[in-house]
C-alpha cells in the first residue's frame, strides 16, 4: 500500500484519536488539526493526499474550509472526506455541492470510515490507459488526461465527484445506469448512505454544463444515461 498523508480537521479530541488510530492502523501518515488556520498550515507544509474534515469547527467551520480550497487551483483537486452528524444533513449536501468528495455520518465505523478513505485514493491512482482517455459530444469534451472538460474549448469547473460521473455517464453513452452502478463506479465502494447524493451531484452537473446539461437524461425508476 501506498504511504498516503492524510490530515484530519476536528476540535473533539476523542473523534481526533479514533480517526487517527483507525487510519494509522492501515499504515497511512496521520497528521491533525484542530481549526482553520492550523488546518491551512497543515495543508501546506504536510501536502496530504487527503483531508478528513469535520463541518463543525470553531471560528471558520468546516464548509468554508472546503470552500477556500476549493477556490484555489493549487487545492482545487484535493479530495475531501466530510465528517458530520445527522443534524448537519443541509450542510454535508452544500459540502458535497462546493465539491466534497464524500462523507461520513457520525457515529460511523472503522471499516465505513477505511472503505470511504480507501475509495477516494483509489480513485487518485489511475493507470495511464486511463489517463489517456478523451471523449466529446458536440463541443463538450472531457479529456482524462488533463482532468478537465470543455465546452466550446472553455474550461467548466467541476467538482471531482461532477467529473467522476459525467466520465461514466459518457463512457457508457445511450445505457441507462441505475444509482446503485453510478454509486460503485464513482464512489467505489459498498454505499452505506442514500442515493440521495448522486441526485445531488448530477444536479450540479446539469447546471454547469449549461445546455449539455440536457443530455443527462433521467430514467424513471432507475437513474440516468448521456444520450446526444
Amino acid at each position: 500500500m501506498a504511504n498516503h498523508k492524510i490530515l484530519v480537521v476536528d476540535d473533539e479530541p476523542d473523534i481526533l484519536r479514533v480517526v487517527k488510530d483507525v487510519l494509522e492502523s492501515e499504515h497511512y501518515t496521520v497528521k491533525s488539526a484542530k481549526n482553520a488556520s492550523e488546518a491551512f498550515r497543515r495543508i501546506k507544509e504536510f501536502t496530504p493526499d487527503l483531508v478528513v474534515l469535520d463541518l463543525k469547527l470553531p471560528g471558520t467551520d468546516g464548509l468554508e474550509i472546503c470552500r477556500t480550497l476549493k477556490a484555489d487551483d493549487n487545492y482545487k483537486l484535493l479530495p475531501i472526506l466530510i465528517l458530520s452528524t445527522k443534524s448537519e444533513e443541509s450542510d454535508k449536501i452544500v459540502g458535497l455541492e462546493i465539491g466534497a468528495d464524500d462523507y461520513v455520518t457520525k457515529p460511523f465505523s472503522s471499516g465505513e470510515l477505511l472503505a470511504r478513505v480507501k475509495a477516494i485514493l483509489r480513485r487518485r491512482n489511475l493507470s495511464d490507459d486511463e489517463r489517456a482517455v478523451s471523449m466529446s459530444s458536440g463541443d463538450l469534451v472531457l479529456d482524462m488526461g488533463e482532468h478537465v472538460v470543455k465546452i466550446k474549448g472553455k474550461k467548466i469547473d467541476l467538482t471531482p465527484k461532477e467529473f467522476d460521473l459525467l466520465y461514466i455517464l459518457m463512457k457508457k453513452k445511450g445505457k441507462a445506469m441505475n444509482r446503485r452502478f453510478l454509486i460503485e463506479s464513482v464512489w467505489g465502494y459498498e454505499y452505506f448512505g442514500t442515493t440521495r447524493t448522486v441526485d445531488v451531484h448530477i444536479k450540479g452537473l446539469r447546471e454547469k454544463l449549461g445546455s449539455h446539461g440536457s443530455k443527462i437524461v433521467t430514467v424513471e425508476g432507475m437513474g440516468y444515461k448521456f444520450q446526444d
